[in-house]
């Protein structure tokens, strides 16, 4: 037995999880003793790194016992945060509450330490989900004195991305960006353990597709796929005296099971679906669906919803519609697409409530720019197309209002291809806005949001009688729409060629 625990830690020490919960498993089955607090850490960690959730967390709770019989609060404590941090991602919000209370019994009055980081991480979150962005900004700086205190690279790169979580949800965008390339710089070196890692990427991705950053998206998707694919490969041992559930800092290397590979796929499948690699991005999206844990299925609830806008664009309905009743069930609300769905099925009125509910529950549109953007052009579109300019207005207002343009050309882009819409429905100049948005979109290497441009840009052509221009417009954006695979706008690109006078719709929604 002895030889097995010394085994397991080694194994434990060195990431390589799959040995360790053979053998951790293998003595807890037949033990001569109880395993330990920090065996039984290893255990939980282990688990959770083989995909086992439940056996994770039970673990977890016999870790948290043995701490507490150990008179050791500091262990207690953490794995009480732990505890409170995996029941949130099972969808039990009382349990974690519960766990949470107690992790802050045991730490309550205890001198600065890891574990006090993560407490304030905590109050960080507490204090976003309330409103409270100086009770969260404060809080987030008080993780990262803690964190530098303790000299923990870990924590010291988690506090940095919330303290950016904080002022990115606040509109601060350079200020928040330039937090979480600090925090991103530690992750890419290598420089941070494996759990700190994948949440990090995990946790990143997140934040910059939520502020609509298209190059950092694709940058850090890379990284993040790369990490995750990867062999394990050696690993540098945590130092000595490492608390039990706060890593020592070690050179991160991937697992060959990575459970983060789901959380970090996902947002890979998004960035292929904007640039135009719909093939893969799909294909992708059914990897999420094998890959993410229990603990995961916002990740499965997105992946259904990005294979059903593959599917609508291409005019696979049938598919789309199961997809977005897929996302639904796994609990996404599966919008604006479901609603461009609809409106192409003629069902306006029926897209248009469902755009406005999606709206309504959206509780803090900072945390997610690029998705209050999306439902804002869709309801442009949707309003376009009944005749609704006033409310077409109000939606394009919101969307100019979002990020300053400079800041943020994914954002710009869509304001402005709405911009424009709205200016052709109502027969005034569209041409500036259309164009800013066709070199927007060229620029950020977005097919298909280009060659949407391209057809309104082609009717402002035709409506200003220039005929030639037109024709040029609506065949490259047929030529683009081919390529994709999108076959019911490059019917509508043929249809205006051979003589229609608008295209039907005139909204885009990344």
């Amino acid at each position: 037995m002895a030889v097995t625990l010394t085994q397991a830690r080694d194994a434990a020490a060195r990431e390589d999880w799959a040995g360790a919960y053979a053998l951790l498993h293998e003595a807890d089955r037949h033990p001569t003793a109880p395993l330990g607090p920090g065996d039984l850490d290893a255990l939980a960690d282990s688990a959770w790194w083989s995909g086992r959730v439940e056996e994770s967390v039970t673990a977890r709770l016999r870790a948290h016992a043995a701490h507490v019989a150990a008179g050791d609060p500091r262990g207690a404590g953490a794995t009480a945060w732990w505890l409170a941090s995996e029941y949130r991602r099972l969808g039990r919000p009382a349990a974690a509450a519960g766990w949470l209370h107690r992790a802050r019994h045991h730490l309550e009055g205890r001198p600065d330490c890891p574990e006090q980081c993560l407490l304030a991480l905590a109050d960080a979150e507490e204090a976003q989900q309330h409103h409270d962005p100086a009770a969260a900004l404060a809080a987030a700086r008080r993780m990262t004195r803690l964190a530098e205190r303790c000299a923990d690279p870990d924590l010291v790169a988690l506090s940095r991305q919330s303290e950016a979580s904080v002022l990115l949800a606040q509109g601060r965008r350079a200020e928040g960006l330039a937090l979480l390339d600090d925090a991103m710089r530690a992750v890419t070196a290598g420089e941070l353990s494996s759990l700190y890692t994948g949440r990090l990427f995990a946790l990143a991705l997140d934040q910059c597709m939520g502020a609509a950053d298209l190059r950092r998206a694709v940058e850090w998707t890379d990284a993040a796929m790369a990490w995750c694919s990867v062999p394990r490969a050696q690993r540098v041992a945590p130092s000595p005296g490492a608390t039990p559930r706060t890593p020592a800092p070690t050179r991160a290397a991937p697992v060959a099971d990575n459970p983060f590979r789901g959380a970090c796929r996902i947002h890979h499948v998004e960035v292929l679906d904007l640039l135009g690699e719909w093939a893969r991005s799909e294909e992708e999206a059914h990897l999420v669906l094998q890959e993410v844990l229990e603990d995961s299925l916002d990740a499965a609830a997105a992946a259904s919803y990005a294979a059903g806008e593959v599917q609508r664009r291409q005019g696979r309905g049938v598919e789309a519609a199961r997809s977005y009743a897929r996302a639904h069930e796994l609990g996404r609300v599966p919008q604006p697409g479901l609603a461009l769905l609809r409106l192409a099925e003629g069902r306006a009125d029926t897209a248009l409530a469902g755009l406005r509910l999606a709206l309504d529950c959206q509780s803090d549109p900072r945390h997610d720019l690029l998705g209050r953007a999306r439902l804002l052009a869709a309801l442009t579109e949707v309003t376009l197309a009944v005749g609704a300019t006033g409310a077409a207005e109000q939606a394009v207002l919101e969307l100019e209002g979002l990020a300053p343009a400079p800041e943020a050309p994914l954002l710009a882009a869509v304001a402005a291809t709405a911009r424009g819409a709205l200016a052709l429905a109502r027969g005034e100049p569209a041409h500036p806005p259309l164009r800013r948005a066709l070199v927007l979109w060229r620029e950020l290497r977005v097919p298909y949001e280009a060659a949407r441009a391209r057809m309104l840009l082609a009717a402002a052509d035709r409506a200003a009688g220039d005929e030639a221009a037109a024709r040029l417009s609506l065949g490259a954006a047929r030529t683009a729409f081919e390529r994709l695979g999108a076959a019911p706008d490059a019917r509508r690109a043929a249809a205006l060629v051979a003589g229609a006078q608008h295209p039907p719709h005139h909204g885009s929604t990344p």
